[in-house]
């Protein structure tokens, strides 16, 4: 329970399952009124039907894209007129297929980019002057450990993430003088149904199953943290304390974890 999300409204993308999906549940126990975003409106509409009757809070859902940057738009505009402010938003709508460059199609490039980042970037600039306009939000945007410490067959998934924490810091930054929140989510593999896209092979899941983090975890830490000043969440604290070895000795990391880091 999050007591700071009473009647606020939490705007969640990639809301259709997954940790997105039970972020929302979880706002709703808090007393704060979900919005919902994704693609498949079915998923979306049994969603806010299991919220609302449950939880007496409004749910409202919209189908969108996030890769679709004028749907965005059309959406975000929308949904302005339908509540009175919006107080956090979460960018959690993402995908990642393992492959190697070699490998991986032009097609396959531009597609996560446009969801992991053009998306990402397009939903924050919606919301961003109505909330300098009241000086108060926040903003989360899930990213990866992939942003921290990029692993063979992952190098356009952990490019789109490097460029997601990029603009989250720098946001952090222009946002310094204000009572924005900024915060960055960083977690390693979760068990979702991420992988049914990004690991077709299954080989990944095999491997890392026993490492994999669990997706009600990851959601009650991101919900704990809205509306407070917290940067960043990283999950979990083993995976990144590897990170942060691997930015301060690259060399040394890469010779010593090498074949752990290609079990793909």
């Amino acid at each position: 329970m999050n007591e700071r999300l009473k009647n606020r409204y939490v705007v969640i993308t990639g809301a259709s399952g997954g940790i997105g999906e039970k972020m929302a549940v979880l706002v709703a126990k808090s007393g704060g009124h979900p919005i919902l975003l994704a693609r498949r409106s079915d998923r979306l509409a049994a969603a806010a039907e299991h919220i609302t009757k449950n939880y007496h809070v409004s749910c409202l859902y919209y189908q969108l894209d996030v890769s679709d940057l004028n749907a965005v738009q059309q959406t975000f505009d929308q949904m302005m007129n339908d509540i009175p402010q919006i107080d956090v938003l979460v960018n959690n709508a993402g995908f990642g297929i393992f492959n190697t460059v070699l490998d991986a199609t032009l097609e396959e490039m531009k597609s996560m980019f446009e969801v992991n980042v053009f998306g990402l970037i397009a939903c924050t600039k919606m919301v961003l002057p109505s909330m300098k306009k009241r000086n108060d939000g926040h903003i989360i945007n899930i990213a990866s450990q992939a942003g921290k410490l990029a692993t063979p067959k992952s190098s356009l998934y952990a490019a789109s993430k490097h460029a997601v924490l990029g603009f989250t810091n720098s946001l952090r930054m222009e946002l310094l003088e204000t009572n924005i929140h900024v915060t960055s989510v960083n977690p390693g593999p979760i068990k979702t149904d991420f992988f049914e896209i990004a690991d077709q092979s299954g080989n990944y899941v095999k491997n890392v199953e026993r490492f994999m983090l669990n997706p009600d975890r990851v959601s009650e830490k991101i919900v704990g943290s809205m509306l407070s000043d917290r940067r960043e969440i990283n999950l979990p604290g083993w995976m990144n304390a590897g990170s942060s070895f691997y930015q301060l000795m690259p060399r040394l990391f890469e010779k010593v974890a090498g074949k752990a880091l290609s079990r793909k």
